[in-house]
């Protein structure tokens, strides 16, 4: 069982956003460094990719935090607008 928040030498969550797509394969660096879980952020959506023994694998779901709700923080995830975003999910989730 993983805890998030205990101190350690990499994390267990990666959050990356893609822009362009690079000649690096950055799932490979990351499985190198054992992290267990990468979220990639492109096109308005997440791609949550879980480590597995043979690598990652794409899920639907985040598995150390599988309470979120995915495709609601997704909805509000607008650089553009970032304090209205933040305090728009923060209601959101509220309920």
């Amino acid at each position: 069982m993983l805890l998030l928040g205990t101190k350690k030498e990499f994390p267990d969550l990666a959050i990356e956003v893609v822009i362009t797509s690079g000649l690096v394969d950055k799932l490979e660096i990351y499985r190198g460094l054992g992290v267990t879980e990468v979220w990639q952020w492109q096109a308005g959506d997440f791609l949550v990719y879980h480590l597995r023994s043979q690598g990652y694998e794409l899920i639907k779901t985040s598995e150390l935090l599988p309470d979120l709700d995915i495709g609601l923080l997704a909805q509000h995830v607008k650089p553009e607008a970032q304090f209205d975003a933040v305090m728009a999910f923060r209601d959101a989730i509220r309920g």
